[in-house]
Formats: structure tokens, sequence, C-alpha cells
């Protein structure tokens, strides 16, 4: 900017005051500029050079190395963060149960008349009473999963008297049941298991389409709740129709998955986890036995079953159809 005198005569800026500007590359050459005599002159250090060169970033440089050494000293002292692990299942009976009924509603049977979470959602029609008996759905497959330990050989029933037109038929059904055992998330990440659908010949267990009626009569009492079970005396993995159609307010996912967490949690009665899960992991996935059908909050079961093996201590689990949710 140009700069004249009151009588309009020319005078040289004066540059004392103006902002102080620092080069991209302080070393580069000065491009023809001339340094100050004084400058010039006066001797510095090699710190005094080196700060006069660098100007800010002499003084950033020491606190970025100073947080680096914290950083890489912290993560040293804490360790790898491990990454999330599956939720458990609870331990494995050493023999496959021979007679009872496993994994019935919890409790004695006396519920409180308020039961929001166990009421059935909105959704297709069902049967209420249907004939008592079933009939195979044709079909087999290869074994899957390794089966060290065991192999178990299963059937895919339908009760008859139950219309599985409206959700894509009986095979839909044994397809539903052949996909789930055959992932890699279900029960076969287990080496220690192996499955293999079968249509004719003895059965280790039979997955059962079940109705209402038949399903209460099957899993032990009258009960307000709709509800699956394992029965050791009929060999009969019940799998209720109204729960197959209408999947379960607690359980926040889509009725595919909801599906895929029937067949899980009851065949894990079957192969020898007798037991039913808490969450474990406030915020964490299910475990695959924890009752989703009645609730993913331990509070809610507890309420049911005070002196059961889930305490009411508040904690949360989002819901999760699968033994080895990660595979």
């Amino acid at each position: 900017m140009q700069v004249y005198d009151p009588l309009g005569l020319y005078q040289p800026a004066d540059r004392s005051r103006q902002p102080l500007r620092a080069r991209w590359n302080p070393t580069d050459p000065d491009n023809g500029r001339p340094r100050s005599p004084q400058r010039e002159a006066k001797k510095q250090s090699a710190l005094g050079r080196f700060v006069s060169d660098y100007g800010w970033r002499a003084y950033a440089l020491p606190v970025l190395l100073a947080i680096t050494v914290l950083v890489v000293v912290d993560a040293v002292r804490t360790g790898p963060i491990p990454p999330p692990s599956d939720p458990g299942f609870g331990a494995l009976s050493p023999k496959v149960a021979q007679s009872g009924i496993i994994g019935a509603p919890p409790g004695d049977g006396k519920f409180p008349a308020d039961l929001p979470l166990g009421a059935l959602p909105e959704g297709g029609e069902y049967v209420e009473r249907a004939a008592g008996t079933w009939h195979v759905v044709p079909g087999t497959s290869a074994q899957v999963g390794a089966g060290t330990e065991r192999v178990f050989r299963y059937t895919v029933e339908v009760e008859d008297g139950i219309d599985t037109t409206p959700f894509g038929g009986d095979i839909a059904v044994a397809k539903m049941v052949e996909t789930t055992l055959a992932n890699p998330k279900s029960w076969t990440n287990d080496p220690k298991f192996g499955f293999q659908r079968i249509d004719a010949g003895p059965a280790d267990f039979r997955l059962s389409l079940t109705s209402r009626e038949s399903t209460r009569a099957a899993c032990g009492f009258e009960i307000p709740i709709d509800s699956s079970c394992y029965n050791a005396d009929l060999d009969r993995v019940v799998l209720s129709e109204v729960r197959w159609v209408r999947g379960a307010l607690a359980f926040d996912g889509d009725i595919g998955s909801y599906r895929q967490y029937l067949i899980n949690h009851e065949v894990g009665h079957a192969i020898g986890y007798h037991g039913h899960q808490p969450c474990e992991t406030d915020g964490g996935l299910a475990p695959i036995m924890m009752q989703q059908t009645f609730g993913t909050r331990n509070n809610d079961i507890a309420l049911l079953d005070p002196h059961g093996v889930v305490p009411p201590d508040g904690k949360t689990c989002r819901f999760n159809p699968w033994p080895y949710p990660r595979g």
C-alpha cells in the first residue's frame, strides 16, 4: 500500500507494525529478500537458530512428542483391546436329557396379571387347537458340522390341522430349520456337534411346529404366556406356531430372526444346554439360552421367576438369535 505525506509526497510504508509472517518451509532460501544487517551480525546458538527458523513450530514439536510418548506408554501398559466375545450359554450337560420337559416357562405357573412382554404382538392368524398328531415334512440333508462327539439326526414336522400356506408352506418351515442349523453362527460352530435332517427312520429329536393348545399340553401346564420347549419324553422340540407367526414383543428383531432364535434356543435344550441364562453384559448381545421370548431385561424375567437363575440386576441385552453371533 502506498503512503503519502500531507504535502502529497510518496513515503515508503512503515512495516514495523505489520503482522509477522511465517514461511511454510522456513529453511527455503529467502528468494532475494535482504536480511537485516543487525540479524546478520548477531550470532545465535543452534537452539536459537532453530527457534528463529521454525517459529511456533519449535514449541509445538516437544508438546506433540510428549503426547505421543504418553499414548505409547498407556497402550503398552493396558495391552491390546481384545475383540468382543460371544455371549455364553451355560454348562453343557454330560448327558442329553432322556425324560422330562426342558425349557418350560419360568416359575410355577402363577404369573402376575399384567404381562405386557408376554403378550402376543399383532400379526397373522394362528391355530388355537389342531389334531395333536404330526406329519413329517419330506426332505433330507447332508451332515453339517464336524460332529466329533455327537451327530444329531432330526426330522421337521408340522401338526396336522395347521395351514402353513400363509408363511410359505411346510417346505418353507423345513428350509428355515435346516438353514438355521447349518449356519456357522449356530451350534455347528462347536466341532463337537453335527446335524443331519432325515425324513424316515429313528430320529434323535423332532422339530415340530405345534398349535397353541398342543404346545401348552406338551410344555407342562396351562400358562398365560405362549412358549416353546423341548419335551424329552416325546423326543420333540415343540415350536409354538403362535410364536412362529407373531414373534415376541420383547424380541426387538424381525420375524425371521425370531424364528432363528426359536430354533436355536430349543435345539440348545435338546443337545444338552438344559439351563437358562441371564443377560451377562449390559448393552451386549443376549445369550441364546436367555428366554428372549419373555424379555431381554433381567428384571422382566426375574419378575416371572423371582427364585430363578436370573437376578433383578437391571442389565438389559440386545436381541440375538445365534449361539455364536460373530461366527
